[in-house]
C-alpha cells in the first residue's frame, strides 16, 4: 500500500487534485500535515467525512502528547507512544475514544517534548472507566479550584466583497465563542443569546410583526460536544457541562444586519504607460467611543513595480515586493 501510494500519487504529482484517490480496488484518503502525509486505505465503501474527522482528531491528540508539534521528528521520537495510542483510538477499523483528557488518565507515558511531565500518574483506573462509558467524557471527576473562574471571549471576523462602484456584493460575519473554565466539581452552565432563534418562535412571529435592531439572526451554529442539543432545540438556551481549561464553545455565521466597521474609498489614476497614482481613503463608521487597533491596508500593485513613493496622513507605509503590494499600517 505504501509503495502504491508513493508510485501512483506522489510521483505522478497528482496530490493537489483530490484528497481521495482510487487505485485498483482500494481508496486512498490522504492529508498533509506539516511535512508528513497521513493516509487511510479502505477497500470497502467507507464514510470519507468520518475518516478525515478521525485523522484531524488523532493529530490533535498526538499534538497534545508531543507538546504541540506533529512532524517527522516528533513521530520518530514517539514511535512506541504512537503505537500505544493507535491501539486505543481504533479497533477493527472503528474509531474509539479520541479525547486527550481521558487517554491521558490511563496512557501516562509522556511524549519526548511533552509539557505535562509533572502530572501525577497514580490516577485510579475506575475513574477513567467511568469517563469512557459515562455521558461526560470530556471532563474529569474530582476537580477542585480555590477560585472558581470562567473567562469568555467572542472573536468575530467580517468578510466583505464590494464592487468598484461601492455597493456591497457579499457580506458575512463568522464568529466563535472561546471559553476558559476553572471550576470545581461538575458544574452545569447556561449561556443566553439575543438571537432570533431564541426570542421569536414561529408562533409569535405570526401573531406580531418582527422587531428590528434588538435581535440577531444566527445562520449556521456549530456547538462543542458538551452542549446539550435537545435542551437547545426545546428551550433555546445553551446549557453544558464545560471541559476543564480552554475550549471553543460554539461557532456561528451572520449574514443580515451587519454594520461595517470601515469604508475604504480608492481612486486610481493612470499617468501614462509606466506610472500610476493611487489615493486610498479609510473612514471609520463606528462610534466615537470605540477605537481600532492594528489597522493594516494592503494595496496590490503590478508585479513589475520598480519604484514607489507615498504620502500618508497618519501611520507608516512601505512597499513589500514579496507580496507585490503597498502595506500601510
Amino acid at each position: 500500500m505504501v509503495d502504491a501510494f508513493r508510485m501512483h500519487i506522489m510521483q505522478t504529482k497528482e496530490l493537489g487534485t483530490c484528497p481521495v484517490r482510487q487505485i485498483g480496488g482500494c481508496s486512498f484518503l490522504y492529508m498533509r500535515i506539516s511535512n508528513v502525509y497521513i493516509v487511510i486505505v479502505v477497500s470497502s465503501n467507507a464514510n470519507v467525512a468520518c475518516a478525515f474527522k478521525f485523522v484531524v482528531e488523532a493529530v490533535a491528540l498526538f499534538k497534545s502528547y508531543f507538546g504541540g508539534a506533529f512532524d517527522e521528528d516528533a513521530i520518530r521520537n514517539n514511535f512506541v507512544l504512537i503505537y500505544e495510542l493507535l491501539d486505543e483510538i481504533m479497533d477493527f477499523g472503528y474509531p474509539q475514544n479520541l479525547s486527550p483528557e481521558i487517554l491521558k488518565l490511563y496512557i501516562t507515558q509522556e511524549g519526548v517534548r511533552s509539557p505535562f511531565s509533572s502530572k501525577p500518574s497514580d490516577k485510579p483506573v475506575p475513574n477513567a472507566t467511568l469517563q469512557v462509558t459515562g455521558a461526560v467524557g470530556w471532563r474529569r471527576e474530582g476537580l477542585v479550584y480555590k477560585k472558581n473562574e470562567v473567562f469568555l471571549d467572542i472573536v468575530e471576523s467580517v468578510n466583505l466583497l464590494m464592487s468598484s462602484k461601492g455597493s456591497v456584493l457579499r457580506c458575512d460575519v463568522t464568529g466563535k465563542i472561546l471559553m476558559k473554565c476553572f471550576l470545581s466539581g461538575m458544574p452545569d452552565l447556561k449561556l443566553g443569546l439575543n438571537d432570533k432563534i431564541g426570542l421569536e418562535k414561529e408562533a409569535q412571529l405570526k401573531s406580531r410583526p418582527t422587531k428590528s435592531g434588538k435581535t440577531i439572526e444566527l445562520d449556521d451554529v456549530t456547538f462543542h460536544q458538551c452542549v446539550n442539543l435537545t435542551r437547545f432545540n426545546s428551550e433555546k438556551t445553551v446549557s453544558f457541562v464545560p471541559p476543564d481549561g480552554e475550549f471553543e464553545l460554539m461557532k456561528y455565521r451572520i449574514t443580515e444586519g451587519v454594520n461595517l466597521p470601515f469604508r475604504v474609498l480608492p481612486t486610481i489614476k493612470e499617468l501614462g504607460r509606466t506610472r500610476m497614482e493611487i489615493n486610498v481613503k479609510v473612514k471609520s463608521v463606528f462610534g466615537a467611543k470605540m477605537f481600532a487597533l492594528g489597522v493594516v491596508v494592503k494595496v496590490p500593485v503590478p508585479k513589475q513595480t520598480a519604484k514607489t513613493s507615498f504620502q500618508t496622513t497618519s501611520g507608516k507605509a512601505k512597499y513589500n515586493a514579496s507580496i507585490d503590494s503597498l502595506v500601510w499600517k
